[in-house]
């Protein structure tokens, strides 16, 4: 469930937190919704909901279904569903998407191609499938 006239989800739906100092590094796969304060270095995977907050640093590819992000982000992004970059967020890297949300405030560098999402999710399929 979003909260009313944010475009963010309660809460109470995130399944995992990783709060300020805290940092990762290499694949980060998971479902459900996870909110990200710290660093992150290397693959995020999912086809559910990343929240980047404001203390977020993201360095690496993004597959992801949603990304909601106010923090750093340095990689490019395929989102199933839906980019919404809120401000200060900067984002420097290429996304793909067929929604996308940028605020007035963000630091946006790179292209942006946006398709329908069925056709997001069958690239997506097929790039899975020749690897």
């Amino acid at each position: 469930m979003l909260k009313k006239g944010t475009g963010t989800p309660d809460q109470s739906e995130i399944t995992a937190f990783l709060g300020k100092g805290t940092e990762f590094k290499g694949v980060l796969s998971f479902e459900g919704t996870i909110r990200v304060d710290g660093k992150v270095d290397g693959e995020v995977i999912s086809k559910d909901t990343l929240i980047a907050g404001d203390g977020a640093y993201l360095h690496g590819e993004i597959t992801i279904g949603t990304l909601i992000s106010s923090g750093k982000v340095f990689g490019n992004i395929n989102a199933s569903q839906k980019v919404h970059i809120l401000a200060p967020g900067t984002i420097q890297g290429n996304i793909k998407t067929p929604k996308l949300i940028i605020e007035e405030g963000v630091l946006f560098d790179g292209k942006c191609e946006m398709a329908s999402e069925k056709k997001a999710s069958e690239q997506k399929v097929v790039s899975l499938t020749d690897r």
